[in-house]
């Protein structure tokens, strides 16, 4: 792993030479510009540009486009991503126990183009925590399959129709409730049919998917299977008031649920919306969920949500961003009769709150402020300070997705804690980004008198790719 380490290292230095982008100018204002690596979404990356040798101005460009045959948008491109992240946990909250260890995953990919209608994308992921104590699916997957999938789009008329079939980590817009997880070590695959039809700026999918159960025993041993399935439509509006509206609507289904107050098969069914733009200098993100069905012979009633907005003051000094941010998700009021009110949060987005994985998005109550400063174009840093507390004191307190701190349901106040971050992001080059994330916890009295212990998380990174 160190070996790996020091090669990204020396690979990133070798590229760090600054680059033409190729950018428009006033006698070539049509002019494509070189590629820029996707981070989240690897398969989203466009290389076909670099079929113009002009363009090849970067030392991996011979391998990020490979042409196949005369058409220019038939070619291969291979990828690399390497994540090295150390983290110091020294705060206590069953069942986070103080640790330091490191986080290691390398990412290869394929990205196979047959003409402008066929993509296969293949990935590999190797992932590893050396040090850890205690290790959960999301931190070791060593040698397995991240991704696989053909898709294939078919023009209609001026529209356009798209089919996916494998594994894949897809673009979900209700970012609070189904993302990719990128923050823990082992991201969130589904096994997925999905059909895209795209009319202007308006969008849909209907899909059937199976998130991807993890396992560390052999390589390629990750499984799916029908006991644990999303299946759901989005459809999405763009340029709608300088934002993007959204509303989706599907149905979990897990064979083997488990609540405090409730165990077996969970049929549940959630419809969201969601809003988020920009203009003027404002900001703004705002998403509902409501969620009904049963688990066992319990029924469900659960909802979340949140907002958050700011202003940036884009042409003064270190363009400062000013916001206030909000979330709340229902809780179990009665353990033992009525229906379920603890929130599913499905497969959360932890940049919402915090990479420690503290709070969870299950019977929460969220206020935070936020500052952001850029000192350069390449480096920012971001200021939290928040308060939490729970929807209602008979349900737990619960960490990242919904994990109950034990000691915690039916005792003690509302109050949970308060915490301040502190998180700086450095674009280094085109090809290696770092980051520092600072969070500091003070449990509330009742939370100590459960075993919380306050202190500090510590996320050091340096990411690769090319």
């Amino acid at each position: 792993m160190q070996k790996r380490f020091v090669v990204a290292l020396l690979l990133a230095a070798a590229a760090q030479a600054p680059a033409q982008t190729n950018a428009p100018g006033p006698d070539t204002p049509d002019r494509p510009v070189h590629p820029e690596i996707n981070w989240f979404y690897r398969w989203q990356e466009d290389w076909s540009v670099l079929a113009d040798p002009s363009l090849r101005t970067d030392p991996f460009d011979p391998i990020k486009y490979i042409p196949i045959g005369s058409d220019p948008n038939s070619y291969l491109s291979l990828g690399l991503t390497v994540r090295e992240r150390f983290e110091s946990a020294s705060f206590r909250l069953t069942p986070v126990q103080p640790d330091d260890y490191l986080i290691d995953r390398t990412q290869l990919h394929a990205d196979l183009h047959l003409g402008s209608h066929v993509q296969i994308f293949t990935q590999l992921i190797d992932a590893r925590a050396p040090g850890k104590s205690v290790l959960a699916p999301i931190d070791q997957n060593r040698v397995d399959l991240e991704q696989a999938f053909i898709a294939v789009t078919v023009p209609v008329g001026g529209d356009q129709l798209k089919f996916t079939v494998g594994r894949i980590e897809p673009e979900l817009d209700m970012q609070r409730f189904a993302d990719i997880q990128d923050g823990p070590n082992v991201r969130q695959p589904f096994d997925s049919v999905s059909a895209w039809y795209t009319h202007g700026d308006w969008r849909a999918v209907a899909f059937y998917s199976e998130p991807v159960q993890l396992r560390d025993r052999s390589p390629f041993d990750d499984v799916t299977s029908r006991r644990f399935a999303l299946t759901g439509t989005r459809v999405t509006r763009g340029n709608l008031g300088h934002g993007r509206i959204s509303l989706f609507a599907a149905q979990l289904r897990n064979d083997k649920a488990f609540y405090l107050a409730s165990a077996g098969q969970e049929r549940r069914n959630v419809i969201d919306m969601h809003y988020a733009g920009r203009a003027a200098g404002w900001d703004w993100d705002v998403e509902g969920m409501g969620q009904a069905g049963h688990v066992g012979e319990r029924k469900i009633r659960a909802w979340g949500g949140g907002v958050l907005f700011g202003y940036t003051w884009a042409s003064r000094p270190l363009s400062p961003r000013l916001g206030l941010q909000f979330d709340t998700a229902s809780g179990n009021h009665n353990p033992n009769a009525g229906a379920l009110g603890t929130f599913n949060p499905l497969f959360p987005n932890g940049f919402y709150e915090m990479l420690a994985g503290y709070p969870g998005y299950a019977n929460f109550v969220h206020l935070r402020s936020t500052a952001m400063v850029h000192p350069t174009k390449t480096i920012s840093a971001l200021f939290n300070v928040g308060a939490q507390w729970r929807q209602t004191t008979a349900d737990a307190v619960y960490l990242l997705p919904d994990i109950p701190v034990a000691g915690t349901a039916g005792r003690g106040s509302a109050y949970s804690g308060t915490y301040g971050q502190i998180r700086f992001d450095w674009e280094i080059s085109r090809h290696m980004t770092a980051a520092l994330d600072t969070e500091y916890f003070a449990h509330s009295q009742s939370l100590q008198q459960a075993g919380a212990r306050n202190g500090l998380f510590i996320g050091v990174e340096l990411r690769f790719g090319f």
